[in-house]
């Protein structure tokens, strides 16, 4: 397993002094692009060859939130190849070896050119030194919806919201949602601090771009589970995100 050390930072914590849910997926995110970069199939790489490699789907199952200042271990591993995707765990400990969160993701390998899926290469298959799937509970990918929900307040799509492909990153749409459910929760008059995220899948269906704007709906499933799907006028979801507590 490729792994990289840290310190969780003041700029990366929430208003209870742990790590928040979007620094952690972008711990993850970086790990990846750490990894793939230290063996030659990063950035670089997949723009001379017209590819990058676009989130599908997450699973993260939280722990315990970091302190902050608190050392960490954050590390990653491909475990399979299928066709156009490809499937990656990652985990985070302490330095003692305490597990604090794992995850599951599914990545489409995109032409950037055609803008279509496309299989791997046999240099990067190679290049990937697969590993066993974490021990986890695996769910599945696509999240399920019942009812119509309740629409929350737009968020018009900002720069600072896009990544380099010009899309709206997948970290920023956790930020949209959990976002998105504290102001209900706040405008309810619930008390902010009762959501805790302690399980998050989140669903990619297309890209949000500058200038569009994103129509949350919340719908709730049961006491502990709830969904928050990001869509667009039309009500096509852009990302669906399931919150557990």
């Amino acid at each position: 397993m490729y792994t990289f050390k840290s310190r969780v930072r003041y700029s990366e914590i929430d208003k209870n002094g742990k790590l928040s849910i979007e620094a952690l997926l972008n711990y993850f995110q970086d790990c990846s692009t750490f990894h793939s970069e230290d063996i030659g199939l990063g950035f670089t790489y997949l723009t001379e060859c017209n590819r990058a490699w676009v989130l599908s789907a997450w699973q993260i199952v939280i722990d315990r939130y970091p302190d902050l200042c608190e050392k960490i271990v954050v590390g990653t591993a491909p475990y399979d190849f299928r066709g156009f995707l490809g499937y990656r765990n990652f985990i985070l400990q302490t330095e003692e070896g305490e597990q604090l969160a794992c995850a599951n993701s599914i990545w489409t390998l995109l032409d950037t050119e055609k803008g279509l899926p496309v299989k791997p290469s046999p240099e990067m298959v190679n290049g990937y030194r697969l590993a066993e799937k974490l021990p986890m509970d695996y769910a599945s990918r696509k999240i399920e919806i019942n009812g119509t929900g309740t629409g929350l307040l737009p968020i018009p799509v900002r720069p600072q919201h896009l990544d380099t492909n010009n899309h709206v990153n997948n970290s920023r749409y956790i930020g949209m949602a959990k976002e998105s459910l504290l102001m209900h929760a706040q405008s309810a008059g619930r008390p902010v601090d009762d959501v805790s995220i302690r399980q998050l899948r989140a669903e990619y269906r297309k890209s949000a771009l500058m200038g569009d704007v994103i129509y949350p709906v919340m719908i709730e499933n049961g006491s502990n589970r709830l969904v928050i799907s990001l869509r667009d006028g039309s009500g096509n979801p852009y990302c669906n995100v399931e919150l557990m507590r």
